[in-house]
């Protein structure tokens, strides 16, 4: 019995792990002046002054950060770069 309370246990806790995979978040850096798309919760500090998010797809955070004000229009080759890397 305390081997399936056991078992369960691991699959419960590997199970919440895998949720946050595959989530986008908004943050700004002040040392650039501009907003970037990551798959990490953000730490606000130094830098990096508000983040914004989760969200379940990359399409979902550059929608998000459209409407951010903070936020610049990133160029084409940004976009481009920003493709690529994800």
């Amino acid at each position: 019995m305390k081997r399936l309370i056991f078992a369960c246990s691991l699959l419960l806790a590997s199970g919440t792990m895998s949720l946050a995979d595959g989530l986008f978040w908004v943050v700004g850096n002040r040392a650039t002046g501009k907003c970037h798309i990551v798959t990490s919760n953000p730490v606000i500090i130094g830098d990096i002054w508000f983040g914004d998010g989760p969200y379940k797809s990359k399409a979902d955070a550059k929608l998000a950060r459209s409407t951010i004000r903070a936020c610049p229009v990133p160029t084409p080759d940004e976009e481009k770069a920003e493709d690529g890397a994800g």
